[in-house]
């Protein structure tokens, strides 16, 4: 074993430096596609051979498929995502809702979780006539840019949003992104005030969507629902005649439920 600190498998700075690289080539895979060794090995700029050892292992741990020498990842990140998810009891306890929810508006309904700075997808329910907006299930973006990322922020302060947004920046996905931070806190007493966020082509050209967070609890100050659909199904008239209310009911519905979970 190498002990002098500078093998490629020693800590450093606290971080092993073979996990890191795992890693960089589980998200390589993941980005870039199915992967020769050879391929990884000009990606990364590492010998051939490396490469084959780090894939062949992840291979025989089961995260990685060979299919005639070309490497893609498996389905066992499905498999620990589900696992991880079904242990979540909001996720028990919401899934239900919001299939009625996207059911009854027929627009995408959204669970979503705040986790290290980004909001993650916990489910997507679409109806049959849904316009979908290319999200899926697990997908992390910024918080500022969809409308379930402000109604999270909106639970938090606005000291620990600064140090979100010193840690993650406010990078642009469309024209419409708010990049200011003053302007990022502005939006996010509003929401406040009203109790739900409204993402306007924010992430999406093309796309609105509506938010609440769920509120029963610090524990739940990382959940929030939406709705989301094409902008021209989403009239300002609709949004608070219609969608509103069906939302904020769900929302309600939700929260007494998982009180008695």
């Amino acid at each position: 074993m190498n002990n002098n600190g500078n093998g490629p498998d020693s800590p450093s700075k606290n971080r092993i430096s073979a996990v890191e690289r795992a890693f960089e080539i589980i998200n390589v895979l993941r980005n870039e596609g199915p992967y020769t060794a050879t391929d990884l090995s000009d990606h990364l700029d590492i010998p051939k051979s490396t490469a084959y050892i780090y894939l062949r292992t992840l291979q025989d741990l089961g995260y990685v498929i060979n299919e005639k020498g070309t490497y893609r990842l498996s389905l066992r990140f499905l498999e620990l995502g589900g696992d991880i998810r079904r242990e979540m009891d909001i996720y028990n306890v919401a899934r239900g809702e919001i299939d009625e929810l996207s059911h009854k508006t027929g627009e995408i309904g959204t669970i979503g979780y705040e986790e290290n700075g980004q909001r993650v997808l916990l489910y997507i329910s679409e109806p049959h006539d849904a316009v979908a907006d290319n999200a899926t299930t697990g997908e992390y973006t910024e918080m500022h840019w969809t409308a379930v990322g402000k109604a999270l922020l909106s639970q938090r302060s606005d000291d620990e949003i600064r140090a979100i947004v010193e840690e993650s920046g406010l990078p642009k996905g469309t024209e419409h992104t708010i990049t200011d931070i003053e302007e990022l806190l502005q939006e996010i007493d509003t929401i406040r005030s009203q109790g739900y966020s409204l993402e306007d082509e924010e992430r999406t050209s093309g796309v609105r969507a509506l938010s609440i967070p769920i509120e029963s609890g610090e524990q739940l100050r990382n959940i929030a629902i939406s709705i989301a659909g094409p902008k021209h199904r989403f009239s300002d008239d609709r949004v608070q005649d219609e969608l509103l209310p069906e939302l904020r009911n769900t929302a309600n519905v939700i929260e007494l439920q998982y009180k008695h979970y």
